[in-house]
């Protein structure tokens, strides 16, 4: 380990941005503007290292103390102040600094080196009691919440009481005399409290504001923080003491934070909040309402003018927005930091737009200068940020925007209610896929279990719906229709709100505001489409779905689930029927009356993808999931009996018990289904081929241009796919021959099962191309039930560091990756064209995007909505690809 501590100054900093890691963020800054020569209080930064080290072995490096001396001597003769000096004193704040912004998460201490000594050269130096006092109070203050851990309330209150006592109102109506005495009172607080005095020695002052302030980096808050930004522990946090510079000595000073550009609009102009005669902490704290930075204009011309000319210069200096601080002490301004602004996705995109256009930015670096997490916020309603809100309680954000109606427990009710034109949310423990016709109507989904990947979120996404799943605190009996949270009862009618983006639950109706896509945003699209290689289509299961992934940039459907189609209320009982029947002439029989209904799913959604590849997904879900729920059954029978009801319709009842058992499994998961049902009943996947290239071969004949492809789900051995491969190639003919049509058509498989991609050599002899389902080849990897994972264990093994993200939500790479890479390569061995993709919910998560193209995929697939995430992603992969190209060379 190298220096643990570096100083800076005006014109001289011993750092520079690019030791963000040693210094910390702010550290940085403050030496690259230092460098830059502007005015910042000289001082210097312990650094992260130390942090680390301290962590590690629960002492700080031996020389760490003599390294902290040696630096404040250099800042004493800058300042030409002594620390601890009682007729000249220099006070000194300390800050915390990581490498990544935490705004309010760690700790900070101002005026540290005043005591009842030191006091008194202050009083000399300014020739103003009242400031003094009033920088003392705040210190024994700050220092009292912050280093002791006194509750902060317990100062207001007294600070409270001895306003009302003196009747004024602002802390800055409070005489001298008045802040002396409110400093004898912290003091006794703090012995009361502590059983120990406030310490005097202003060295023990800055050793113990030290500690605090990197102990900060463990407090819960920046836990969390640094969980919820995936901010590694390990990094720690940097302290920046600093000479202080006041902006409480009268109307000619000042304090004041501010943004080089809009944070909400993106609008180009200075913004930001400042107060005259007053301490950084009273701007942010809200102690007093401060005044709209370009007020400063009018109050100090000068100071205004000198702002906005340096912080113009950081935003060209850095190429981004600065989020800055700044203090006029007796008309000086002084910039105490500087940091990249957080800012909403909307100003993002139109700021990396903005300067484009000014020449300060190219596009590739307003590319990379976009979370393309976020973007999927721009196309989805949002709660109005200025209302008013009761939250009931918090899930998983499983699907984001925004969503009100009235409550409704099952999906029939859904549908029955929005036919007269209400807008209802669908709340239920957990949804099932015969729930999908409630879930189309509703405007969001609600669920007490169930996680990010759960059945509810990846059907909401699919469908653009808001979702918050899993939330625990609302005990749902759909039996009573309502549902409990926090002693308050929900029924059916009532109103309720979810913020899919937050996962809260809002009681009552709250405003919502509709996305505008911005012709920034479009831009940034088109700029993206330039430089990406990586193809991106859509999961989409309906016209409706896969037009809107069609606005949204898909270049076709990567997966279209056909299960879903069947639980339409016009079909279901044929489905059932079919399922039901005791041979296959039967069964084919209720084949022949779904084939037209199919026909017309699928060639609406052709239309749509006119020109671009379809590929359809054969029934893959295990045959009782179109049949009703075996224990609701058994109830319906206990209670006919009980009631003495027909003999005839109890006993019909009793035969669809029979089958349902028949046909029930102890792991549906890994059961009968996908393409063994095609292996088992052919008929099945035959009435599915006829139906899509009927509907293909009617749209040829009408002179439009589609290409369908068919998958062939859960392939574990490449005589399965042979075998359905030839019997698809079969029906394909016939139709060709009936319609007098040829069409350009793919065969496929989802790689799904480990055994798939170790064998993927075999298995792409029989394939066009391989789709990678790594939402079901995660929980086969991993050995889990997904919902079950997400709901008991999951989160505890994030928490403890097992695995860093959820597998589900981010792919795992170590493993799931190897396995994907694995079927890649040894797919390509053998079949060199073989067309490679993802049509797991990863294909829309960046990280997991900017995977598949490193292992060569030809694109990706995601729900509509996450299309220009997945186009961002896939542009940012390119780019990095280059730039490791260029530092290579």
């Amino acid at each position: 380990m190298g220096g643990y501590v570096y100083f800076f100054a005006q014109n001289r900093g011993d750092g520079s941005t690019k030791m963000r890691n040693i210094l910390g963020g702010k550290g940085a800054n403050l030496a690259e503007m230092a460098n830059l020569g502007i005015r910042v209080p000289p001082g210097f930064t312990i650094s992260t290292e130390v942090c680390t080290y301290y962590t590690q072995n629960h002492r700080y490096p031996e020389n760490l103390e003599a390294a902290i001396r040696e630096n404040l001597n250099k800042i004493e003769k800058v300042s030409h102040k002594r620390f601890g000096d009682a007729h000249n004193p220099l006070l000194v704040s300390v800050r915390s600094g990581a490498r990544i912004s935490m705004p309010g998460m760690m700790d900070t201490v101002l005026n540290l080196g005043l005591n009842d000594d030191t006091i008194k050269g202050l009083l000399e130096q300014t020739g103003n009691p009242r400031f003094a006092y009033d920088v003392y109070r705040r210190l024994i203050q700050m220092f009292g919440s912050v280093v002791l851990g006194i509750e902060g309330e317990k100062f207001e209150e007294l600070l409270e009481e001895k306003k009302k006592s003196h009747q004024v109102k602002e802390d800055i109506d409070l005489t001298a005399e008045n802040l002396k005495e409110l400093v004898e009172e912290f003091k006794k607080l703090i012995e009361k409290e502590k059983r120990t005095e406030f310490p005097q020695d202003p060295f023990k002052q800055l050793d113990m504001a030290k500690d605090a302030v990197f102990a900060s980096w463990n407090t819960k808050r920046a836990i969390n923080y640094r969980k919820i930004n995936k901010i590694p522990e390990h990094w720690g946090t940097a302290v920046n003491v600093q000479i202080m510079v006041f902006g409480n000595m009268g109307n000619d000073s000042g304090t004041g934070v501010g943004f080089t550009r809009d944070p909400a609009t993106g609008e180009k102009k200075i913004y930001g909040e400042y107060l005259l005669n007053a301490q950084g902490e009273d701007v942010v704290a809200g102690i007093r309402t401060p005044l709209p930075l370009s007020n400063l204009k009018e109050d100090m011309p000068r100071i205004f003018d000198e702002l906005v000319e340096i912080t113009q210069r950081l935003e060209r200096h850095y190429k981004d927005v600065q989020d800055f601080e700044f203090t006029i002490e007796k008309g000086k301004l002084y910039l105490l930091q500087t940091r990249t602004g957080k800012r909403t996705i909307q100003a993002a995109v139109k700021i990396a737009c903005d300067m484009v256009e000014e020449g300060l930015i190219d596009k590739e670096e307003a590319l990379m200068g976009i979370e393309a997490s976020q973007l999927e916020q721009l196309l989805h309603p949002r709660i109005d940020p200025d209302a008013e809100l009761e939250v009931l309680a918090e899930g998983l954000p499983a699907s984001p925007g925004a969503a009100a109606g009235t409550i409704v427990f099952t999906a029939d009710r859904a549908v029955e209610i929005t036919q007269d034109g209400e807008k209802v949310i669908l709340v239920r423990k957990e949804t099932s896929p015969d729930d999908i016709h409630g879930m189309a109507v509703a405007q969001g989904i609600l669920t007490a279990r169930g996680g990010m990947t759960s059945h509810a979120a990846v059907v909401a996404r699919g469908m653009g719906k808001c979702c918050v799943a899993g939330c625990e605190a609302i005990k749902v009996e759909e039996k009573k229709g309502m549902f409990t949270v926090n002693g308050l009862v929900f029924k059916e009618g009532d109103f309720i709100t979810l913020d899919g983006t937050t996962g809260r639950v809002i009681k009552g109706e709250v405003p919502t505001l509709e996305p505008e896509p911005s012709d920034e945003f479009k831009k940034l699209m088109e700029w993206a489409d330039e430089i990406r290689t990586l193809g991106v289509r859509a999961n989409a299961d309906t016209p409706k779905d896969a037009k809107k992934a069609r606005e949204l940039g898909a270049e076709g459907i990567g997966l279209c689930r056909t299960e879903h189609m069947f639980f339409g209320e016009d079909r279901l009982p044929f489905v059932q029927r079919m399922i039901l029947a005791e041979d296959k002439e039967e069964r084919e029989k209720e084949l022949e009356k779904l084939e037209p209904m199919q026909k017309e799913d699928f060639k609406g959604i052709l239309i749509e993808m006119e020109g671009l590849p379809v590929i359809i997904r054969l029934l893959d879900p295990p045959l009782h999931e179109f049949l009703p729920n075996y224990e609701d059954l058994l109830l319906e029978i206990n209670k006919l009996e009980f009631q003495n009801s027909d003999k005839k319709k109890i006993e019909e009842k009793r035969e669809l018990l029979q089958r349902v058992t028949g046909l029930r499994e102890m792991n549906p998961m890994l059961g009968h289904r996908g393409c063994r049902l095609g292996i088992t009943f052919p008929e099945v996947y035959n009435m599915q081929t006829r139906a899509v290239f009927e509907a293909a071969a009617e749209l040829l004949l009408e002179g439009r241009k589609v290409y369908p492809e068919i998958m062939i789900p859960l392939v574990v051995h490449e005589r399965e796919l042979s075998i359905l491969r030839r019997q698809t190639i079969e029906v394909i003919k016939e139709v060709e021959r009936e319609k007098g049509v040829d069409f350009k058509y793919k065969i496929g498989t989802m790689i799904e099962l480990p055994r798939a991609c170790l064998c993927a050599d075999k298995i792409a002899q029989e394939a066009d191309f391989f789709s990678f389902g790594t939402n079901d080849l995660t929980q086969t990897t991993f050995g889990l039930s997904r919902d079950d994972a997400e709901g008991k264990f999951l989160p505890a093994y994030i928490k403890k560091k097992i695995l860093r993200d959820d597998p589900f939500q981010v792919l795992d790479q170590t493993g799931v990756g190897q396995l994907v890479e694995m079927g890649t390569q040894r797919g390509r061995k053998t079949n060199p064209d073989l067309e490679v993709g993802i049509c797991g919910e990863h294909g829309g998560e960046p990280s997991s995007v900017k995977f598949c193209y490193g292992v060569g995929m030809d694109y990706v697939s995601c729900s509509p909505y996450r299309i220009p995430i997945a186009r961002l992603a896939a542009a940012q992969a390119k780019l990095e690809e280059n730039r490791n190209t260029k530092k290579a060379d």
